[in-house]
């Protein structure tokens, strides 16, 4: 009774510890919203790896050929000309050539190849750096499965006037849909996203990120950090760090998704998340490991002395009532996410009402898919990422075993 009782407690206050960020978060997405970008415009490269047909690819990469920006340039990288995005985004280009948007914004489709040494990902970005433009001033970093407002670019490159921030960046938020498996990946996200704010500890997300191109120069970011990874934004995170630079967290650049995949590939998707951290940031994996294996001990440890008919009844009701404390608080923050979907993405305003309630209903699921992702990274060093497959050697090193053309 006296191990539970102390980690109950301790428990309890890292989840009112969890509690106060979801409100903070909340009050950083209200103030965000009610602000406008920022007047910097500075010439800027829009990079997108690209592979395979995505359900949306067309809608997001006119949302990208759309922004509300002054002037840009979109390179869109594919590793082949056999692979079903080219054919898909050689006929965007081809419309947008025609349209008024082309005098203000340009757009080209690169053919990268195929490396051995890094990640598919990886080097699409490096042979979309050789299509930058000369005048580009911030270079910009996005994912093609992802659909960002039209004022997304405005809100990345904004902050980047300030010499004291580095990197901004944005995330991923899952939108959910009438699967179980949709709704649990949306809260398992949620949780990862509620990671990022007013703070110096935020990471950037390839997906929505952007730099200073003399900075992503002066870090060496594609000679050093960019070889032998499959990780571009944990890569380029550390590049920061190791030069005591900051990177911004700007809610506005938060970008919705969208997948129905089935449930192993939902749980293959999670532990290549956690592996990817376990070769890339193993102090990050080490702390994520102790607290969820802390909060899986402390329930069953609970749930034993709940059940155990030796244990007095007192000491039955204590046990619940720290359980359901513990419950209710995680849940508490999962309702945080809710309001916080629905304020950010109105838009979005019927499927975040059908479904939006995932994100506190599945709350008491997620720490056990984490500590299995957790746990699993522990052990594997295989990731798949569309169809290719890889093993993490290290930070520095991968190899190809199987490629998806």
């Amino acid at each position: 009774m006296t191990v539970f009782i102390t980690l109950a407690i301790f428990l309890t206050l890292q989840s009112l510890w969890s509690l106060r960020e979801g409100f903070q978060f909340l009050n950083l997405i209200r103030r965000s919203w009610k602000g406008l970008p920022g007047p910097y415009h500075p010439p800027a490269a829009v990079i997108i790896p690209c592979k395979g047909q995505d359900p949306n690819l067309e809608e997001n990469a006119t949302a990208f050929l759309s922004q509300d920006y002054p002037a840009y340039q979109v390179i869109f990288v594919v590793a082949s000309t056999s692979d079903a995005a080219w054919h898909t985004l050689t006929k965007i280009l081809s419309e947008h050539a025609e349209s008024e948007k082309a005098q203000r914004i340009k757009a080209s489709l690169i053919v990268a190849g195929y490396s051995d040494t890094n990640g598919e990902k990886v080097h699409n970005l490096l042979a979309g750096l050789g299509a930058v433009e000369p005048e580009a001033e911030i270079l910009v970093f996005a994912d093609i499965d992802a659909r960002p407002a039209l004022s997304w670019l405005q809100f990345l490159a904004a902050p980047l006037k300030d010499a004291a921030v580095t990197m901004t960046t944005g995330f991923r938020w899952y939108l959910p849909d009438a699967s179980f498996t949709s709704k649990l990946r949306a809260a398992w996200d949620a949780s990862i996203a509620t990671m990022l704010g007013e703070h110096q500890h935020n990471f950037a997300w390839g997906g929505s990120m952007a730099i200073r191109k003399a900075d992503f120069e002066r870090l060496k970011v594609a000679e050093t950090y960019w070889q032998g990874t499959v990780s571009d934004d944990y890569a380029i995170t550390r590049a920061v760090r190791k030069a005591h630079g900051s990177i911004h967290f700007e809610p506005r650049c938060l970008v919705t998704t969208r997948n129905d995949a089935g449930f192993m590939d939902f749980l293959r998707w999670t532990n290549r998340q956690i592996i990817i951290t376990r070769v890339y940031n193993a102090r990050y994996w080490k702390l994520g490991l102790a607290s969820y294996s802390l909060y899986a001990f402390t329930f069953i440890l609970g749930l034993v002395m709940i059940l155990m008919p030796r244990v007095s009844l007192g000491h039955r009701v204590i046990a619940a009532a720290f359980l359901l404390t513990i419950l209710a608080l995680g849940m508490a923050k999962g309702g945080i996410r809710t309001v916080a979907a629905r304020e950010m993405f109105p838009e979005e305003g019927d499927t975040l009402r059908r479904y939006g309630a995932c994100y506190w209903q599945l709350t008491p699921l997620v720490p056990w898919v984490m500590l299995f992702n957790f746990v699993s990274a522990g052990f594997l060093r295989r990731i798949e990422w569309r169809g290719t497959v890889y093993e993490l050697k290290s930070m520095h090193q991968l190899k190809v075993i199987r490629r998806g053309l």
